[in-house]
């Protein structure tokens, strides 16, 4: 049902009922009889919140493991990008952290508006204030000035398919440079894990680990890293390039000379320049103009299309479990896109709804030789779609 969310463009788990009991479609997708009963928002919360973290990061290996199996994930150059995620708090509830009182007592929505105006020095941060309704919440400024509580969510795509290889959740007053090391390594490990499954499926079940756990002999995972210049820190250059990654990293404008004393010296200033040269070749640009196309496209059909810019759980936890069904279902959307052409259940029904109409209207065209041979299209065309409702959407992915 969560997967439903994101293909209908839900976000809230009560709108996923709804959705699902009104929905004929829907219900005979989930295998349920007209006069069954939906199961309940509540079940959904109570399953999310009995199931640990580490068994949503394994249904995410395992849709990872069929875009694998599909020949649409390489695994050699990852992008790595960011945004913010609306948490489910208000910033006219944050508390004082030392005191945990808003500085009033009992006020009113009007008198808040009042005494925020006045307010000497008006500033919000999380070092003095917090959310009295979701403690992991930060305060954070968007681009347009505004400031919201929110979540930060980070992803690490392929850049030569377009595939989700990891996905993290971190306090939005986290920067950039300081998540960026944590997001590749589970990106890594999640290669590392889809492989040895498919080498234990494969028969060679001596070289594996239970649970898809990573083996020494399993391939290494994305070796060139590319982002935007909010990713560009000496020290994590240097990093990088001890990890064995390339980077392709614009830098930041900055006046004056560098001085690299008490960043690492002299290493970390040859991983700057050897970064600031691979940007400005072609096959650095080539990958900054992938980075735009297929990186923020994940992002688009996440947070935009799929609804989750906006979550309505609280804790850190509880979103990260959400996200990572969201960006499961992404993945299943590209292999549906790449099978039928088009990346949702509803966008294929759109379109051979679509198709059926142009054709019926040609074949009305009194031309016999291309009446005869549209009908030999069409028929040939009703076959390919009957087996392609949603009930029968899933038996498709498996055969396919």
């Amino acid at each position: 049902m969560h997967l439903i969310g994101y293909f209908e463009g839900i976000e809230s788990e009560r709108g996923i009922e709804w959705r699902c009991a009104d929905s004929m479609s829907l219900r005979e997708f989930l295998g349920l009889e007209l006069t069954e009963r939906v199961p309940d928002h509540s079940t959904l919360s109570r399953m999310r919140m009995r199931l640990p973290l580490d068994v949503h990061q394994q249904a995410f290996v395992l849709i990872l493991g069929i875009v694998e199996r599909k020949g649409l994930l390489r695994g050699r150059v990852s992008g790595v990008d960011s945004t913010f995620l609306r948490a489910d708090a208000s910033m006219k509830a944050i508390v004082h952290r030392d005191t945990e009182e808003s500085g009033m007592e009992s006020p009113t929505e009007e008198d808040a508006r009042r005494f925020d105006r006045s307010r000497v020095g008006k500033r919000s941060s999380n070092k003095e204030w917090e959310s009295a309704t979701d403690s992991d919440a930060r305060i954070a400024k968007l681009k347009d000035g505004r400031t919201r509580l929110a979540y930060k969510s980070e992803h690490a795509v392929d850049l030569e398919t377009g595939a989700v290889v990891g996905v993290s959740v971190h306090p939005a007053d986290r920067p950039d440079p300081a998540t960026m090391e944590e997001t590749l390594a589970e990106a890594e490990e999640n290669l590392q894990r889809v492989r040895s499954i498919d080498a234990a499926k494969d028969g060679d079940d001596d070289n594996g680990l239970p649970g898809g756990l990573p083996t020494q002999g399993a391939p290494e995972g994305a070796r060139a890293v590319v982002a935007d210049k909010g990713y560009n820190k000496a020290v994590l250059l240097r990093r990088l390039k001890e990890k064995g990654y390339s980077s392709f990293i614009p830098e930041r404008r900055q006046q004056g000379k560098r001085r690299w004393t008490g960043k690492g010296g002299r290493k970390t200033a040859v991983a700057f320049y050897e970064s600031r040269a691979r940007v400005k070749r072609n096959k650095g640009k080539g990958l900054q103009r992938k980075r735009g196309e297929l990186l923020e496209r994940t992002f688009a059909h996440i947070c935009e299309t799929g609804a989750a810019r906006r979550t309505r759980l609280r804790g850190r936890e509880n979103v990260s479990k959400r996200y990572l069904l969201q960006a499961s279902a992404a993945n299943l959307g590209l292999v549906m896109r790449s099978l039928f052409g088009r990346g949702t259940p509803r966008g294929l029904a759109e379109s051979l709804q679509v198709c059926t109409r142009a054709i019926s209207r040609i074949m009305a065209t009194p031309q016999a030789p291309m009446v005869a041979l549209l009908r030999a299209l069409f028929r040939s065309f009703e076959r390919i779609r009957a087996p392609l409702r949603a009930a029968d959407l899933t038996r498709a992915f498996a055969k396919a």
